[in-house]
């Protein structure tokens, strides 16, 4: 299927609802050198298709837009203009603004968006802010930054999230967080987190999980802990935790040693 091309988009209307008018424009020079084109690439026109058009064709024109009354040419401008006029945009007054600048603005200079009203900017700003200075945002009100802030966050930062009331930014956190913090974590109130634990838990740290009420994670304790803890999960409720329990233990050396004495006792020649 053939994508539409910009002039099918509809008749050229700005951003008012009005007619665009060419001989009105103060770009109108533009048309003859081709650098403009009504229903293509128009900075009076309403869609912002044919606004991204226009500076494309135009960057060096970007920067005298930036205070334009119709936030869709602010936003698109935003993608062009020269990286010294952006912090001026983390002001502006619409997030999609805002939001725009914030793709391209230097590191440090996003400081200054952290504490946005609107989500979606904090999570372009969580997305791309120095990891080390993501501190403050692991606190956001907004569960989805946490997340992204969870994902990048030195795993020395991470502890500062262990108890985070959201269990899907707590489950990140069992996913990157060290060793040593992982028995804290080990009674987290959802399986999903605890799940996760148990799988990065070494074997001689999952006998805090042996009395898990979730059969998976008891599962996995039965799979890999040490066999002097594995051997309560032998009689365990769930079949599947009884069966990996018993194949553990005939695993370990203890195991082994007994088989190769009832074969010596079997086949004594």
């Amino acid at each position: 299927m053939n994508k539409p091309c910009l002039s099918d988009l509809g008749p050229p209307v700005d951003w008012q609802g009005g007619a665009v008018n060419c001989a009105r424009c103060s770009r109108q020079a533009l048309l003859a050198l081709d650098r403009c084109r009504i229903g293509q690439a128009c900075v009076e026109d309403r869609y912002a298709k044919r606004i991204d058009r226009f500076f494309f064709w135009n960057p060096d024109l970007a920067k005298d837009y930036l205070t334009h009354a119709y936030f869709e040419v602010r936003a698109v401008a935003a993608k062009y203009v020269d990286v010294f006029h952006l912090p001026q945009l983390t002001q502006d007054p619409d997030e999609t603004v805002r939001w725009s600048a914030a793709l391209r603005l230097p590191p440090k200079q996003l400081r200054a968006l952290v504490n946005d009203p609107h989500r979606e900017v904090r999570i372009r700003v969580a997305s791309r802010l120095d990891p080390h200075d993501l501190g403050s945002m692991a606190a956001d009100p907004d569960y989805y930054v946490r997340l992204v802030v969870a994902r990048r966050l030195p795993e020395s930062l991470l502890t500062r999230m262990m108890r985070d009331e959201d269990a899907e930014v707590r489950h990140m956190v069992a996913v990157r967080i060290g060793d040593a913090w992982l028995p804290a974590m080990s009674r987290d109130e959802d399986s999903a987190v605890r799940c996760e634990v148990a799988k990065r838990m070494k074997p001689g740290q999952l006998h805090l999980l042996l009395d898990d009420p979730d059969w998976r994670v008891r599962y996995e304790v039965a799979s890999r802990a040490e066999p002097r803890h594995v051997q309560r999960l032998v009689d365990d409720p769930d079949e599947l935790v009884r069966d990996a329990a018993r194949q553990r233990l005939d695993e370990s050396p203890a195991g082994v040693s007994r088989l190769v004495q009832q074969n010596q006792t079997c086949h004594p020649f």
